[in-house]
């Protein structure tokens, strides 16, 4: 079993200090780096907080990830939302089991778990399947029928909407979209809300959008391609709708190379707020997903649910706030 003395030995802190940060002693002087480091190291090795009361059972919690573990480290967003996870986890003194839907054994990992948290899109048989396994059971960005199924996703329609709305107010007509395809467990693809919310927004506004519309991967090596391409067919948009901030980044890169600027000849805007968004030349205007939030509304949700035995499913969807930063300007062109 991990002990605090385990923790403080690899953060090079006392164990008092451990304790009292795992306890969210705020009259501790010590750097949000330690507290981060000390929650990190806890979550990691696994430590599991003493209950005081012995009244009271431990609870066990399962993520299950429909991503590999390569495919987490090159995507941020499901990097928050599992660190939103485990950090409820440790904050509550609630076990965790980790496993992929790639793993044989998946079911063996997380078979004593009080509950399931499932980050990513599962299809609906696997879905099924998971309800079955465990009948307290999150689903986090996927949207589901299942009566059964509580979900949490953040509401990509709006969100687009509301970014083609500010590029209309700019004066912006002749708007690209730059999207990605991804597909549940097997080969269901997934119906993204923002590509939807593009159409809708073309055809009510009676702008021709066949050629504006590129779909690859959300990476910015594929932002890049699909905007060459778009460019290179001598299709210029005088603003870029991109459905991940990395396709963003790429997608300006590719404009620079082009000769052209941003926002002065084509503005972009992107989805996520990513880390590195505002570090782009120009600073990029983006939708911010909440996805830690979104982490931590899940852990909840389940933990909640298994201690007061709620059956009833949710089905919620989280807002998305814009940041605006240096990527979007007027436009001065005749569209």
């Amino acid at each position: 079993m991990v002990t605090i003395k385990d923790i403080a030995g690899e953060c090079g802190v006392s164990p008092a200090s451990v304790s009292r940060i795992l306890n969210n002693d705020n009259t501790l002087k010590v750097t949000e780096e330690t507290r981060k480091k000390v929650f990190e190291t806890a979550s990691r090795l696994g430590y599991v907080k003493r209950n005081r009361s012995k009244s009271k059972a431990a609870f066990k919690l399962g993520i299950l990830q429909w991503f590999s573990a390569q495919q987490e480290l090159e995507d941020e967003y499901y990097l928050k939302v599992r660190k939103g996870v485990e950090d409820f986890c440790v904050k509550n003194s609630i076990q965790i089991a980790r496993a992929y839907r790639t793993d044989l054994d998946y079911k063996d990992t997380l078979k004593d778990c009080n509950g399931l948290v499932c980050v990513g899109k599962f299809a609906r048989e696997d879905a099924s399947d998971l309800v079955e396994f465990n009948n307290n059971i999150v689903f986090l960005d996927m949207k589901s029928e299942h009566p059964e199924v509580t979900t949490l996703t953040v509401d990509l329609y709006t969100a687009t909407k509301e970014a083609l709305e500010y590029l209309k107010s700019l004066g912006h007509k002749k708007i690209a979209y730059l999207g990605g395809i991804e597909y549940a467990s097997g080969s269901e693809v997934v119906t993204d809300d923002r590509r939807l919310a593009y159409v809708l927004f073309m055809r009510q506004n009676q702008i021709p959008y066949e050629d504006l519309i590129k779909e690859d991967e959300y990476t910015t090596s594929s932002g890049y391609k699909m905007m060459n391409e778009m460019l290179e067919g001598n299709i210029i948009p005088t603003a870029v709708y991109a459905a991940s901030d990395a396709i963003a980044i790429g997608a300006i890169k590719a404009i620079k190379e082009k000769g052209l600027r941003v926002p002065e000849d084509i503005s972009i805007i992107g989805f996520n707020d990513n880390d590195m968004s505002e570090f782009t030349e120009p600073p990029l205007t983006t939708m911010h997903a909440p996805s830690y939030d979104m982490g931590q509304h899940g852990a909840n949700l389940v933990y909640v649910a298994g201690n007061l035995d709620i059956k009833t499913p949710l089905k919620v969807m989280i807002p998305c706030t814009m940041v605006k930063r240096s990527s979007c300007a007027e436009c001065h062109q005749d569209t």
